[in-house]
């Protein structure tokens, strides 16, 4: 009897055991952050956020993933291959419309916003040493426009279009990440790189530091050619080492992207996360200065999900 007893208990701890290893397995959230490349803007907040998520959600295990970035991130949501994800907003506009051309086989219909959050710079920076100035000094000269079809090389393409020139205008172009294309120009192999990233980004820092460089201008009026998202911005003075004058050039709102399966508390979550503890955002990247709550909801070209869109409209921001 004894031993039929202790078997019953043993049996009931075992299945008690198993029970709450099940509530926890259940209670765990995973939160899978896509980013961009490790030389970018992406990269550092997201890591900030995963670790924004892990500490503040209960029950969250958090991953950062570094990608292409943006057309990589969107298709990647819709395959719910990752709970949230950095994107430029004319990427994200183009995912919800499924343009091919732009890296989109079809709509995809799954995305929807958490957060605009900092505006992309588009940044041409060139050797001093290639004599390239402004954007029509880069016929004949060599240029990185980033990796192919990533958001960057679809913002280059545009303003290439925009001012009726096209790759073929180059002497050579590359279809490399930001770390690779500075290393080139490092080595004298390459004239310029165009990244569209937020002020500040590491790759131009580090060019800077390396060589003098020369910050090409973009004239205004290709922001009124291409219309919203773009818009006309300037990097100022002061930018980067040896950079002596304000320059004209394209923004584009980055937006922060989750998908219609992720549930409605965490999406709540992840956006009252992410503007409740702004200072570790910034502390990670000076872009993240410009994230604010009483912008989150405007400008997103793809409905918002119902856990951000409850945030907003506790908040009185809807």
């Amino acid at each position: 009897m004894k031993l039929v007893s202790t078997k019953l208990v043993v049996a009931g701890m075992v299945a008690a055991s198993l029970g709450l290893g099940t509530m926890a397995a259940k209670a765990d959230e995973f939160i899978n952050v896509l980013t961009g490349g490790t030389s970018g803007v992406y990269y550092p907040l997201g890591a900030a956020l995963a670790k924004i998520y892990g500490e503040k959600i209960d029950g969250a295990r958090t991953q950062v993933q570094s990608t292409k970035a943006s057309v990589e991130n969107l298709n990647l949501l819709q395959q719910g291959k990752g709970e949230i994800a950095f994107a430029l907003g004319d990427s994200v506009k183009s995912a919800w419309e499924g343009d091919e051309e732009a890296g989109f086989s079809k709509k995809l219909d799954k995305l929807r916003g958490i957060a605009a959050i900092y505006p992309n710079y588009i940044q041409i920076v060139a050797s001093k040493e290639s004599g390239i100035t402004d954007f029509a000094g880069l016929k004949g000269k060599s240029l990185s426009v980033g990796a192919p079809k990533s958001g960057t090389e679809l913002n280059a393409r545009r303003i290439f279009e925009a001012l009726g020139m096209s790759y073929d205008d180059l002497a050579k172009t590359e279809y490399l990440p930001f770390g690779e294309s500075v290393e080139l120009i490092k080595n004298r192999q390459l004239d310029a790189t165009l990244q569209s990233a937020g002020l500040g980004v590491s790759s131009i820092k580090d060019l800077a530091t390396s060589l003098p460089i020369q910050v090409v201008s973009v004239p205004a009026e290709v922001a009124e050619t291409l219309g919203a998202p773009f818009q006309s911005a300037t990097i100022p003075a002061g930018t980067y080492d040896g950079q002596d004058a304000d320059v004209p050039t394209l923004a584009i709102t980055n937006i922060l992207v989750t998908h219609s399966d992720v549930s409605e508390e965490t999406a709540y979550e992840m956006t009252k996360q992410l503007f409740e503890n702004l200072p570790d955002m910034v502390a990670a990247h000076a872009a993240a200065k410009a994230i604010s709550a009483d912008k989150g909801a405007k400008g997103v070209p793809i409905p918002l999900h119902p856990g951000a869109e409850r945030y907003y409209k506790e908040q009185g921001l809807l």
